[in-house]
């Protein structure tokens, strides 16, 4: 089983979103039993809740599904257990870093696998608004996400 963890800061906008967004393009191509998603924050302020609700209505008016999706704070076990870890911004990149103290684990920034976009983190939609500029990039970056794990670890 290949396990991926999304992080953002407080894990109700980006990171759930990128995992429910990679959860439905591995059910399309029938890759369930082979990958996990999961989805964790650098911050604790929302442990337990759903995703934000421009989030939920997002994926709702797309038929992808959040359901069982609550809120966490990453954990030092995460970099042990998660083959992929995908930060959004260079903050939670920072914060993950001083969590596991220092550079050994493997952390993908998000927008690493979008070269040709200008931006060089994806954006907060809990400041800016915009779940619709935060999906289109979710949509894209897990399409190559999930071609860069069939033919690095399938």
């Amino acid at each position: 089983m290949i396990n991926v963890l999304f992080v953002c800061l407080g894990n109700i906008c980006r990171s759930p979103m990128g995992e429910a967004v990679l959860r439905n393009k591995i059910k399309n191509r029938g890759l369930e039993s082979q990958i996990l998603v999961d989805s964790a924050g650098t911050g604790d302020w929302h442990i337990g809740h759903q995703p934000h609700e421009g989030t939920r209505k997002l994926l709702d008016e797309r038929g992808i599904s959040y359901e069982g999706m609550v809120a966490r704070q990453v954990t030092s076990q995460d970099f042990i257990e998660f083959d992929y870890v995908i930060c959004m911004d260079q903050s939670n990149l920072t914060n993950l870093r001083k969590l596991i103290g220092g550079d050994e684990a493997t952390i993908v920034s998000f927008m690493d696998l979008l070269p040709s976009e200008t931006l060089r983190e994806v954006p907060d939609p809990y400041y800016t608004g915009n779940f619709e500029e935060v999906y289109a990039l979710m949509d894209a970056g897990c399409a190559v996400l999930l071609d860069k794990i069939v033919s690095e670890k399938l």
